[in-house]
C-alpha cells in the first residue's frame, strides 16, 4: 500500500514549491520558514517512497513521480476551489483538462482545426497544448504527461511503448501564394514549378517527403528558398512573397484569410494524413473522442479537397 492517509498539507505544501518553481518563492506566498517546507515535502516523499524533486543547479525539477503527483494535486486543489465557490454561492465550472501533444512540424491551422471540437462540448474544456518532436511527445504520453498527440505522420519503429496510432483523416495538398507569385506560376501548373521560388518543410517531415516524390515524379525543380522547421515562419515567408508553399487543402481557406494567397494549383496524387495518438487502443476521453469523431467526418473521402 503506497499510504495510509495523504497528509494534505504537506501535499498543498509540495505544490506550491512545483507551482511556483522555487522554496524560495514558496515561502514567500505561504509565509513560513524554507526549513519548515523542506520538512513537509520530506514527510511527503516519505509516505509516498519516492523523491518528488531533483536537483538542477542551483534550482530544484520534478522527477518523473513528482511530476504525476503535481498533477494530482493540482487537481486535488482544483476541487477544493470549486467546493469553495459552490458553498460561498459563487458559480463553478470544473473544466475538463485535455492534454495535448502537437507535432512541431504540424501547421497550427490544422492543428487548431483539430482541436477545435473539443471547445465546443457541451461541458468546459480547458486545453494544455504543448509542441514537440514526436518520440518525445511519445516519451511524455508513455508516462501519463499527456492525454493525446497530433501529428501528421505515425510513430517511428524506435518508439517501443505500448502507444496506438488512430489514422483521424486525410487531405489533399494545394499550392499557394500571394498575387505576384499566382500570375506567374498559374498557367502551366505544375511544370510552371520549375525553377519557381518554394519554401519547404524541413527534410525528415512527412510533407517533406511527399513533395520531394511529387517533385521528382512531375519532373519538377523548383528553386528552394527556404526550408524550415516552424510551419508559422514559412507561411510568414510565404505572406512577404518569399516564395510558394504547400499547405494541407483542410486549412486552404484559412491560410487565405491570414497570410493573403491563393491557390496556384493542386498537388494530385498527393494527400496528407493525420493522426491521433494515445495510449488508449480505443479512445475514450471525452475531448479525444470528439476530435476523432469530427475530424473523420471532415476529412475522410477528401471532403476539404
Amino acid at each position: 500500500m503506497l499510504m495510509n492517509w495523504l497528509n494534505y498539507h504537506h501535499l498543498h505544501y509540495f505544490w506550491v514549491v512545483a507551482r511556483e518553481g522555487s522554496v524560495t518563492k514558496a515561502c514567500e506566498l505561504l509565509h513560513v520558514s524554507q526549513p519548515t517546507i523542506s520538512g513537509q515535502i520530506r514527510e511527503l516523499e516519505k509516505a509516498m517512497k519516492a523523491s518528488l524533486f531533483a536537483k538542477s543547479g542551483r534550482g530544484l525539477v520534478l522527477t518523473e513521480t513528482g511530476q504525476t503527483v503535481f498533477r494530482y494535486a493540482d487537481d486535488i486543489f482544483a476541487l477544493g476551489r470549486e467546493l469553495m465557490d459552490l458553498t460561498s454561492g459563487r458559480p463553478i465550472g470544473h473544466p475538463v483538462r485535455l492534454r495535448v501533444g502537437v507535432v512541431d512540424v504540424m501547421p497550427k491551422l490544422v492543428a487548431h482545426l483539430l482541436m477545435e471540437p473539443a471547445l465546443r462540448l457541451p461541458e468546459p474544456v480547458r486545453v494544455i497544448c504543448v509542441e514537440g518532436k514526436l518520440d518525445r511527445l511519445a516519451a511524455e504520453l508513455a508516462i501519463h504527461n499527456l492525454d493525446v498527440i497530433l501529428s501528421d505522420s505515425q510513430l517511428p519503429s524506435t518508439v517501443k511503448a505500448k502507444i496506438y496510432t488512430h489514422l483521424l483523416g486525410e487531405c489533399g495538398v494545394v499550392v499557394v501564394g500571394v498575387p505576384k507569385l499566382v500570375e506567374a506560376y498559374r498557367a502551366g501548373f505544375p511544370k510552371s514549378l520549375n525553377g519557381a521560388p518554394f519554401l519547404l518543410p524541413i527534410e525528415g517531415t512527412a510533407l517533406r517527403r511527399s513533395l520531394d516524390q511529387w517533385f521528382h515524379t512531375e519532373g519538377i525543380h523548383p528553386a528552394i528558398r527556404g526550408e524550415f522547421e516552424d510551419s508559422a515562419l514559412l507561411k510568414a515567408f510565404g505572406r512577404a512573397g518569399e516564395g510558394v508553399f504547400a499547405i494541407p487543402s483542410a486549412v486552404e481557406k484559412d491560410t487565405q484569410l491570414h497570410y493573403g494567397v491563393s491557390r496556384i494549383g493542386r498537388a494530385r496524387g498527393l494527400q496528407e494524413k493525420f493522426y491521433a495518438v494515445s495510449v488508449e487502443r480505443k479512445l475514450k476521453h471525452p475531448a479525444v473522442v470528439a476530435i476523432s469523431e469530427t475530424a473523420r467526418k471532415s476529412l475522410n473521402g477528401g471532403v476539404r479537397n
